[in-house]
């Protein structure tokens, strides 16, 4: 029955000018999302975007794939006339109405837009004569013009679009119009969330995984290649750096104090991500750390985290419970393949007693006994780090 989905956004529409540029970007990532299904065409309208079904494609396929699309505030499928002749269009939201509803026990609103103000009719004209129409070819149907339970919308166009069901989006920002950040991606529940929270505001991203073989094993490594392909369905494409850390983290072991152990391997982390950032043009870094979490999340922790870095660091989940991050992880598919059981290097080689309170003076003592040779080994990493792109769309 339906052959096109109506696209509305809600943010968007407050741009003022620069408007067309987010628009585009919306139609650009749908038509993203749906080449994989299909030849889809996609195209924008006066504050809307329409797109056109091949033949014989899967319908709920289809709304599943622009359901992850951010920008979009609902999604309605419509039956499109070629014409916008009110003949035409009485007929067709008979059809659709006939064809849609075999049981027409319930009470209706008919809604209108009109994309041009010289159409003979006005959209209460509209509402009115569509509503009388409807009523003399289905009788049981009732008018409800404050609580129906369907609202019949037309909007008139250079084509009628007629619909009735609103499917929600995820709202937010189109990928890509707020700039590109680095993912400090990890095994664990929360990274992922954090990129796709960062994502809905329009940011795409590059992540990094910092891999500690033969200490974890490559199911480890699969698992993170599995999320961050869970994430791209949001976000797109994804270039994933996967950084050999045995090396740091075991001199880091010999050479400084135990309690500090997550602090210091923390922040040789942040800088290596923070070269990667530079390379691929990132504005910022992401985290998926919440105060308080562990150890190296308190207040003092990540003060000496951050203390490292010259790029800003975005930590959407900061002041979010457990649980508010599993219940996301549960919705976008991440939290199975979180909970799989192969450790990260940040969890083997976790002290007996961490500090909670690290003092940055303290830690930076301790780096002294570093300065032999970690340069020549951070170099070492990054030019033997393995670089993938993951694309969950595909």
């Amino acid at each position: 029955m339906f052959k096109a989905f109506l696209i509305k956004y809600a943010e968007i529409g407050l741009k003022g000018k620069n408007r067309y540029l987010f628009e585009n970007a919306l139609r650009d990532r749908v038509q993203e999302s749906l080449s994989p299904l299909g030849e889809y065409t996609v195209s924008k309208e006066q504050g809307r975007i329409f797109v056109e079904c091949p033949d014989n494609y899967d319908y709920e396929e289809t709304v599943e794939a622009i359901k992850k699309v951010f920008g979009i505030s609902s999604i309605c499928p419509v039956v499109v006339i070629d014409s916008i002749e009110w003949e035409d269009l009485t007929q067709g939201v008979g059809n659709y109405v006939g064809e849609m509803y075999p049981d027409r026990n319930f009470t209706f609103k008919v809604e209108a837009k009109r994309a041009s103000k010289e159409y003979p009719r006005t959209s209460p004209m509209i509402c009115a004569d569509m509503g009388a129409y409807l009523l003399g070819l289905y009788p049981e149907m009732k008018v409800d013009v404050h609580n129906p339970e369907v609202r019949i919308t037309v909007e008139v166009r250079t084509k009628s679009y007629i619909y009735s069901i609103t499917i929600p989006g995820l709202g937010g920002m189109p990928v890509g119009t707020n700039g590109k950040a680095m993912l400090l991606l990890s095994g664990g529940i929360d990274s992922p969330v954090a990129g796709y929270m960062i994502a809905k505001r329009g940011v795409s991203m590059a992540a990094t995984y910092f891999h500690a073989p033969p200490y974890t094993s490559e199911r480890a490594k699969q698992k993170v290649v599995d999320l961050a392909e869970k994430i791209s369905k949001y976000t797109g494409s994804i270039k994933l750096y996967i950084v050999n850390f045995t090396d740091i983290q075991l001199y880091i072991y010999d050479k400084c104090p135990h309690q500090e152990l997550t602090i210091i391997m923390r922040r040789y982390m942040m800088r290596i991500a923070e070269v990667l950032a530079e390379k691929e043009g990132c504005l910022g870094m992401i985290t998926g750390e919440s105060i308080g979490q562990v150890a190296s999340q308190t207040m003092q922790s990540l003060a000496a985290t951050n203390e490292v870095c010259n790029m800003p660091v975005y930590r959407p989940l900061i002041a979010f419970d457990k649980q508010d991050i599993v219940d996301i992880a549960e919705k976008i598919d991440t939290y199975e393949t979180s909970i799989l059981p192969y450790e990260d290097c940040c969890t083997i080689f976790v002290a007996k007693h961490p500090v909670t309170k690290p003092n940055i003076k303290s830690i930076k003592r301790s780096e002294r006994n570093l300065e032999e040779k970690i340069d020549e080994m951070i170099e070492a990493a990054l030019s033997t780090a393995e670089c993938i792109v993951v694309n969950g769309n595909k």
